[in-house]
């Protein structure tokens, strides 16, 4: 345990982390830079109901490396949050089933007791939620919610939880930290309750941090500010970060990888260059497709992905995204496609007829030509944005 009297700075333990006053905690079993922090295999996670099964994730694996970034893109209900609340074993309950293999810094997740991996939670792995108002306490201070996590990882005295408390607020940028401390949740506004979020959240100096649609609700400014604020903090405490968002343009220059799900499976995923570069997945195009565009002129029409998520509890034959692909086929309706590698082996798709393809650009037209609804609108779309002169960058954050 380390020495928790002494509110002087001295050295943290971690590699590249920042020199604070705060209390540090034992980092004997920390990985390296580019060796394999969480390496998920297989993953499935169901829910019973009494209308049916739900089948939230469907056989996810993906490996991340130390001090990268990993974001997770999808539509609500795709199964994004499933899959980080699986990995954090937080999908508790006699109707949830997970199964799989989750493995943080070699140790197997799934099968430890509840117990200890709430000792984890802090110090090793940590999550911003969606909504500040349902994750803080509303009778609850908030200088109590933030340092209940040091008395419990640290045991630190009170005098140092509360110093440490101070020091959080102003790292996210919270002006009159003292004031704030006092506060309780609905006296704060949206951004300011989510940077209280964040500070709880690296409290105790995680490993991997989740950020689960960390700007949700927030408007346009504020958004990117949260979102330069969980990019700083990465970079300055040596984080490892899974981002999961909506929207591509969110990902765009903020992570190293990029994981399209759909249906509670990969559907995509690459390096995030290589993914906006080389996009193969019907799918991620259509996402991309619904971004707006710096040049675009503000009458210049969006492409939508037509239709609606299929229910999970009564999942299509085949491919899931079938019934809305621009690019679909008979095959494509009876046989569910493998994620497999497209161009390189850190680029796969899932996807019998993958666009910028021999294969999927004949699909396209075989669809055009029997005036497939989904394939004339995306169609449409690219000749209204080619009439625009439209040949701009996504919008990224949101916000520019």
């Amino acid at each position: 345990m380390p020495d928790v009297t002494d509110p002087a700075p001295g050295p943290i333990e971690r590699s590249g982390r920042r020199r604070t006053g705060r209390p540090t905690v034992d980092t004997t079993t920390r990985v390296t830079a580019g060796s394999t922090l969480l390496r998920v295999e297989d993953l499935h996670t169901s829910f019973t109901m009494p209308f049916g099964e739900v089948k939230a994730v469907r056989g996810v694996s993906f490996t991340l490396d130390h001090g990268r970034t990993l974001g997770i893109v999808g539509e609500s209900g795709s199964g994004k949050t499933v899959l980080v609340r699986s990995i954090m074993r937080l999908n508790l309950g006699s109707t949830v089933t997970t199964t799989g293999s989750v493995e943080f810094n070699g140790r197997e997740l799934l099968g430890i007791p509840i117990r200890q991996m709430q000792d984890l939670w802090g110090p090793e792995l940590a999550m911003v939620f969606q909504d500040p108002m349902t994750s803080l306490n509303p009778l609850v201070r908030v200088s109590r919610q933030v340092t209940e996590h040091l008395h419990r990882h640290l045991g630190v005295s009170r005098d140092q939880a509360h110093q440490t408390a101070l020091e959080l607020m102003r790292e996210v940028r919270i002006p009159e930290p003292e004031t704030r401390l006092r506060a309780f949740p609905h006296e704060l506004s949206g951004g300011m309750r989510q940077r209280v979020c964040i500070a709880i959240a690296l409290a105790c100096e995680p490993t991997l941090l989740f950020a689960d649609e960390p700007t949700t609700a927030l408007d346009v400014t504020v958004q990117h500010q949260i979102l330069n604020l969980l990019g700083r903090e990465k970079q300055e405490r040596d984080m490892t970060m899974v981002l999961v968002t909506h929207d591509l343009g969110v990902v765009a220059g903020r992570t190293d990888d990029t994981m399209v799900m759909y249906a509670g499976k990969v559907v995509e995923q690459a390096p995030t260059p290589t993914l906006f570069a080389e996009m193969r997945h019907p799918y991620s195009e259509g996402l991309l497709r619904s971004i707006p565009r710096i040049g675009q002129p503000s009458h210049t029409r969006i492409t939508a992905i037509t239709g609606r998520p299929p229910n999970p509890a009564n999942l299509p034959a085949g491919c899931a995204f079938s019934p809305r692909c621009p690019h679909v086929q008979q095959k494509c309706r009876e046989e569910t496609p493998p994620l497999t590698a497209e161009g390189s082996s850190s680029h796969q798709v899932a996807c019998w007829f993958p666009a910028g393809t021999d294969r999927g650009r004949d699909a396209f037209a075989r669809n055009i030509a029997d005036r497939l609804p989904q394939a004339v609108l995306v169609a449409e779309g690219a000749e209204s944005s080619t009439e625009a002169g439209s040949t701009g960058q996504p919008v990224e954050d949101g916000g520019n």
